[in-house]
C-alpha cells in the first residue's frame, strides 16, 4: 500500500494540519503517464507490436536510418532537459526538485502543441558533462528543449549541442521569452502608431532572457536597445564583462549609454524587465510619452502595473492575473510542432522571427491597450505559430520534408 502524503503543517508549530492544499493534490503521483497508441489485445497484436514483427521494422531502420521518423515516436517527441540550477523563481534546487516543473513543461507541450515531451533531470553540472549526456540521449528524440539551466553555462551548452546534433535544440528561457516579447512589442507599436525602427528600449537583466530578447529585437530592426545588469549598462568600456556580455555590448547600445539603468531609462520608449528588483517611479516618469512597459519578473514585476499605467500606453507583465501576460507557452509548443512537422535540423533566427510575427497576427484585429498578445488559451495560437515556423524552416533550407 502506498504511503500517504500528509499535508504540510504551518511553521508556527501549532497542532493540527493546514487546510487542504490543491497544489499537492494535483501533483500527487506526478502529472504524466505513458499511454500506448496501439492495442495489444491478443497474440496477433503482440506479434506485431513486439517480436517477431518488430524485427522487420528494426531491420528496415538499420538499412535506412531516416525511417526512424516514420516508424517510431522520434519525430513527435521532445526531451525537456534541465540540471535544476535555475528553476523558475526558485533558483538552484537540484534535479529532483525540478521534476514537477519539467513535468509541467511536458504537459504544456502536449496540451498546447500536440507534441509529446519527456522530462529529463540530469545530476551533473559541467558544460561538457551535460552536452555529452544529451548527445547520447538524442537518438530517442526529435528535439531538445533546454530548461532552467543557469547562465552563462546555458549559452555554451546550447551552442555546443546545436553544433553536434542535427535536431532542433532550443533553450526556452532565452528564445521563448524573446519570441513572445517581440510579438507583444510589434502589436504595441501598431497600437501606438510607432515603427519598431524608431524605438529605443532598455532591458533590465543580462541573463539568458535579456540576452536573447536583445538579439531578437536587433534582428527585428529596433532602433536601439541598451541592456543593464546589476552594475548598470552593458557597454564596451566596461572591464568586468563576461564573454557573453562583451558580445552583447558589440551589437547593442548604439547610443553609447554608460552608468545606471535609471539614467538609460530617461527618454526611452520601451522598458523590458527580466531581472527582478524594483525600478523607482521617479525613473519611470522620465521615459518618453506613451511608453511601453513590459515588467515581467514574477511574482513582483520590476514596475508595478499601477505605477506603469501612469506613464505607459501599453503595460505587460509575466503574471496571469494582469492583461498582456508574456508567457512562453505562447511560443514553444508551436515552434517545436512546426520544426518537427518538417523534420527541421535546427531552429533558426528566421523561424523565431516568423513565430513572433504569427503570434502577433493572431490578435491583429483585436488590438487594444489590454490586448497586444493572445491568451495562452486562444486556440488560434499553436496552429498559427506551427504553420509559420514550418514555412520558415523550408524557406531557410533546414527542413527535411
Amino acid at each position: 500500500m502506498a504511503a500517504e502524503i500528509v499535508n504540510p503543517r504551518s511553521d508556527s508549530g501549532t497542532e493540527g494540519e493546514e487546510p487542504f492544499d490543491p497544489a499537492f493534490a494535483l501533483h500527487r503521483g506526478g502529472k504524466m503517464a505513458v499511454r500506448a497508441t496501439v492495442p495489444v489485445r491478443d497474440r496477433d497484436d503482440l506479434s506485431l507490436a513486439y517480436t517477431p514483427g518488430v524485427a522487420k521494422v528494426c531491420s528496415a531502420i538499420a538499412e535506412r536510418p531516416e525511417l526512424v521518423h516514420d516508424y517510431t515516436w522520434k519525430s513527435q517527441v521532445v526531451a525537456v532537459v534541465t540540471d535544476g540550477s535555475a528553476v523558475l523563481g526558485l533558483g538552484d534546487i537540484g534535479p529532483e526538485a525540478s521534476l514537477p516543473v519539467m513535468e509541467g513543461k511536458a504537459i504544456l507541450f502536449k496540451q498546447f502543441g500536440g507534441v509529446d515531451a519527456v522530462p529529463i533531470a540530469l545530476d551533473c553540472r559541467g558544460v561538457d558533462e551535460i552536452v555529452e549526456t544529451v548527445v547520447r540521449l538524442a537518438p530517442s528524440f526529435g528535439g531538445v528543449n533546454l530548461e532552467d539551466i543557469s547562465a552563462p553555462r546555458c549559452f555554451e551548452i546550447e551552442r555546443k549541442l546545436q553544433e553536434r546534433l542535427d535536431i532542433p535544440v532550443f533553450h526556452d528561457d532565452q528564445h521563448g521569452t524573446a519570441v513572445v516579447t517581440l510579438a507583444a512589442l510589434r502589436n504595441a507599436c501598431q497600437l501606438t502608431g510607432r515603427p519598431l525602427g524608431q524605438l529605443r528600449a532598455v532591458i533590465s537583466g543580462a541573463g539568458a532572457a535579456g540576452v536573447a530578447i536583445a538579439k531578437i529585437l536587433v534582428e527585428a530592426g529596433i532602433g536601439d536597445v541598451a541592456v543593464c545588469d546589476r552594475k548598470g549598462v552593458v557597454s564596451a568600456d566596461r572591464e568586468d564583462l563576461t564573454d557573453v556580455k562583451r558580445q552583447l555590448a558589440g551589437f547593442t547600445n548604439k547610443a553609447g549609454f554608460t552608468g545606471s539603468l535609471e539614467s538609460a531609462l530617461s527618454g526611452a520608449d520601451v522598458f523590458i524587465g527580466v531581472s527582478g528588483g524594483t525600478v523607482p517611479e521617479a525613473a519611470v516618469a522620465t521615459m518618453a510619452e506613451n511608453a511601453m512597459i513590459f515588467a515581467m519578473a514574477n511574482p513582483n514585476p520590476e514596475i508595478h502595473p499601477e505605477v506603469a499605467h501612469k506613464y505607459a500606453a501599453v503595460v505587460a507583465t509575466g503574471r496571469s492575473d494582469y492583461p498582456n501576460q508574456i508567457n512562453n507557452v505562447l511560443a514553444f509548443p508551436g515552434i517545436f510542432a512546426g520544426a518537427l512537422q518538417v523534420r527541421a535540423s535546427a531552429i533558426t533566427e528566421g523561424m523565431k522571427l516568423a513565430a513572433a510575427e504569427a503570434l502577433a497576427a493572431v490578435v491583429a484585429d483585436e488590438l487594444a491597450a489590454d490586448c497586444v498578445i493572445p491568451s495562452p488559451f486562444d486556440e488560434r495560437v499553436a496552429p498559427a505559430v506551427t504553420a509559420a515556423v514550418a514555412a520558415a524552416a523550408r524557406a531557410e533550407g533546414v527542413a527535411r520534408r
